[in-house]
């Protein structure tokens, strides 16, 4: 009888865990961060579905991880879209590759589901302000990691803002993720451009050693050919978020933000989710179709959640900031996950 019992409970548990079979490794970025909250909300959702056990490795350095993925090194990875762009032209942080090698790579990456989690933003201490951020000469400005898409954006900033290029007008700070609040928080540098999510913990967690004023970018500026030039460009897409909504999400917090109007004008970083395109079909459906089911948890686990723009509906490619300059194509497992679901996807991003 008691034989029997074990057996009958064991038979019961057994559909809850005959899909975690899979161990799969993921890179993602500090703490405090969007995509490190969508990973570790998605290796948990994967988990608890019975899909996969993901490895994940916090602090990346997503120029890096998104070759490894490429080589097939590494199973999953947040890339900013301006990543692969760069290296399927074997330019920027991945001139070393070259432009045949990094078209290569580049075409061994597919995607699996889209956000545009991250808006640029621009901030000081008020107790060391800044009277006016188009005026930047002399500052010290700490404008991203030592190399990759939020440097990227973050030069990009301080150029539309004030005119200026590193090094030709104000010294720009680079640190890995891990070390941006230390090296903010110590008084090192004036200001700092990054890319962050809504409230962002990062801010919040500056702001606890002293007040801070967060600034969009100005409108005339923004609408200005070079401002628009830069929400577009590849790995950028244009943002404007209601002021009252920007400013609720701060809340309690000591955390000032000026605009112009009456929204918070900026611009998001694009991401995808990626994996080689050599991963398995229908692990990639099973993947999907967790995420996908795990809408709501994404969606309420943080005050962050609302405010990542992900997809969880149809997929035009222009919404997501690819099929133009950028090309990036979806894992076939991927796509059926979405149809399965009733939700379309454009054809440009079809293998």
């Amino acid at each position: 009888m008691l034989k029997s019992a074990i057996l009958g409970a064991a038979a019961a548990i057994m559909p809850l865990t005959a899909f975690a079979t899979e161990t799969l490794t993921l890179e993602t970025t500090s703490v405090g961060s969007s995509p490190h909250y969508i990973d570790t909300t998605f290796a948990s959702i994967l988990q608890n579905a019975g899909i996969a056990d993901l490895q994940v490795t916090e602090g990346a350095t997503l120029t890096n991880s998104v070759q490894a993925v490429a080589e097939g090194r590494l199973d999953i990875a947040p890339a900013p879209l301006i990543l692969p762009f760069l290296m399927s032209k074997g330019i920027g942080p991945y001139s070393g590759l070259g432009p045949e090698k990094g078209a290569e790579l580049a075409s061994n990456v597919r995607a699996i589901f889209f956000m545009a989690p991250s808006v640029q933003i621009f901030a000081y201490y008020n107790s060391n302000p800044i009277d006016d951020i188009t005026k930047l000469d002399g500052k010290r400005i700490w404008n991203g990691p030592p190399r990759g898409a939020a440097l990227t954006s973050g030069r990009a900033t301080v150029q539309l803002l004030a005119g200026l290029k590193e090094g030709e007008g104000y010294e720009g700070v680079q640190t890995p993720w891990p070390d941006a609040i230390p090296t903010i928080t110590s008084g090192k540098v004036d200001a700092w451009t990054s890319p962050d999510g809504l409230p962002s913990a990062r801010q919040i967690r500056i702001a606890a050693a002293g007040g801070i004023t967060i600034h969009d970018i100005p409108s005339e500026i923004y609408n200005s050919e070079l401002g628009q030039q830069i929400a577009n460009a590849p790995g950028h897409a244009p943002v404007s978020i209601p002021i009252d909504v920007y400013r609720k999400a701060y809340e309690g917090n000591d955390v000032t933000v000026v605009v112009d109007d009456d929204t918070f004008d900026s611009y998001a970083t694009a991401f995808a989710e990626i994996v080689p395109a050599s991963m398995d079909e229908e692990l990639v459906f099973n993947i999907v179709t967790a995420f996908l089911e795990g809408q709501e948890r994404m969606e309420t686990s943080a005050p962050i959640g609302p405010h990542l723009n992900m997809t969880f509906a149809d997929i035009d490619g222009k919404s997501q900031g690819v099929c133009g300059a950028v090309q990036i194509k979806m894992h076939p497992g991927a796509i059926r996950a979405f149809e399965a679901k009733g939700h379309t996807v454009a054809d440009c991003l079809r293998p």
